[in-house]
């Protein structure tokens, strides 16, 4: 009986890892390596769609077009804010997305505080797409109205670096970018 328990252990620790392994996603910026673990239990179709996006290598070279001090950095702007593609525009950024169709809200019980992943959109709350934001501070009027899918659990230092925009719009000129963001 204590063999099948050992066993029984070592498999379920086995298998734990590795879905927890396939929920982690490293972000490389020029400053460094960033981990963020995602919430398939919270936001399932988010979390889907950044990986999908992330693994095909859509957000390599996107840049992060609006990064408010103390409040947010945004980026996953695929469309026109990848600095690698023809179609790039710096003015543009952030009005594009993907291909794939808008997703529906997902809000949950995760507040929005320092390192957390959320899904940016428009004011229309079943509008994200591709674009997310990092936050650099607690942002408690976001909880429930935005939907949030995971939290920087290394590298935060690397994210504080990122190159603030104007402190009215965010909007950045020569901004940092994602030089790649891949499943770990």
């Amino acid at each position: 009986m204590k063999k099948f328990y050992y066993l029984f252990t070592i498999f379920f620790s086995l298998v734990t890892f590795k879905a927890m392994a396939e929920n982690i996603m490293i972000l490389k910026l020029s400053y460094g390596e960033v981990e963020i673990e995602l919430y398939p239990d919270k936001a399932p179709n988010h979390v889907k769609r950044f990986k999908e996006l992330a693994n095909k290598g859509m957000y390599d070279g996107v840049v992060f077009h609006r990064v408010i001090d103390g409040f947010m950095a945004q980026s996953g702007d695929v469309k026109f804010g990848n600095s690698n593609n023809p179609s790039f525009n710096l003015s543009l950024a952030g009005t594009g997305g993907s291909d794939l169709p808008d997703l529906k809200a997902e809000f949950t019980d995760i507040a929005h505080v320092r390192g957390i992943l959320s899904a940016a959109r428009s004011a229309n709350p079943d509008s994200a797409n591709s674009q997310f934001f990092i936050c650099f501070d607690a942002a408690p009027h976001l909880d429930r109205q935005y939907s949030a899918f995971g939290k920087v659990i290394k590298g935060m230092e690397f994210i504080d670096k990122i190159k603030k925009g104007d402190p009215n719009t965010g909007s950045v000129q020569n901004p940092d970018k994602i030089i790649s963001l891949k499943s770990k």
